[in-house]
C-alpha cells in the first residue's frame, strides 16, 4: 500500500505524525510538500499534516495516534 504524508515545510504537527508512523511501524511513505503548489495549500490549509492512502485515496487528518493509524491501514 502506497502512502503519502501532505506537509508542510517547518511544521512542528508535521514533525510529530513522523514520530508516529515510525513508532507504529509504517516502513515507507512519500512526503509531498504543499508550501509551494496554491492548489495544495487551499485544499489542505491548517488539515496538515493529512496522510493519504493512494489506493484508496481515504485521508487521515491529525492528530492521529499509533491506534488510528493501525485503524486506518487495515
Amino acid at each position: 500500500m502506497k502512502l503519502t504524508l501532505i506537509q508542510r515545510d517547518d511544521c512542528h504537527l508535521c514533525d510529530q505524525a513522523w514520530e508516529v508512523l515510525a513508532a507504529a511501524g509504517v516502513p515507507d511513505f512519500d512526503p509531498l510538500w504543499i508550501d509551494d503548489d496554491l492548489g495544495l495549500q487551499a485544499r489542505y490549509g491548517t488539515r496538515i499534516p493529512v496522510l493519504r492512502r493512494e489506493d484508496t485515496g481515504a485521508e487521515l487528518d491529525w492528530p492521529f495516534d499509533a491506534a488510528a493509524l493501525r485503524a486506518f491501514l487495515r
